[in-house]
């Protein structure tokens, strides 16, 4: 028998989804949208193809008493939608702050569902920051539209590694003060 960590943070309602924390049901899906490969490429830390039990660590860490982020998923079946449309995470940082990261299923692309999920999590502050920040890719500009929609407001550029890519890739930074 195996037994599940309760994870200590809110639900967050939006309109059309709710961002519930992550559970071990939602392995499956997660695993599917996940080894996509254009969603891999737009993240840093998932890699493709995707090794067996990566996404099962991953449930583990954003479950565990211990973790330092906070995992959500944009789930919508409150309104007929999926149980999973994409996750997305505030990881612990010091000086009162956190860094913001996400991921939509290619279904949901276009559909806004990453703007409204950041800008209900920016609304809420679970962790009660000073401030948040994210990078993106500068080849990807709908995730850049998403933090700019969410009031965040672009530091520079730098570069980050892509597990997926197995390469540097050029990113903007970034943050909004709460």
């Amino acid at each position: 028998m195996t037994t599940q960590t309760t994870v200590n943070q809110p639900e967050i309602e939006t309109e059309r989804f709710n961002l519930r924390p992550i559970r071990r049901s939602d392995l499956g899906l997660v695993e599917m949208y996940a080894g996509d490969v254009r969603v891999a490429q737009n993240t840093t830390s998932i890699p493709h193809p995707l090794p067996p039990g990566t996404i099962d660590a991953f449930i583990t860490r954003a479950t565990s008493d211990t973790r330092d982020f906070d995992c959500w998923t944009m789930d919508g079946s409150k309104t007929g939608g999926a149980d999973i449309m994409g996750l997305i995470t505030l990881t612990h940082l010091d000086r009162n702050q956190s860094e913001v990261g996400f991921w939509v299923a290619p279904a949901y692309w276009n559909t806004h569902v990453a703007s409204d999920a950041l800008l209900a999590l920016v609304e809420a502050n679970p962790q009660r920051n000073d401030a948040m920040f994210g990078t993106v890719f500068q080849d990807n500009p709908a995730s850049a539209k998403v933090m700019t929609n969410a009031g965040f407001v672009y530091l520079g550029d730098a570069e980050t590694y892509c597990l997926a890519r197995d390469a540097a890739v050029p990113t903007w930074t970034y943050s909004r003060k709460l």
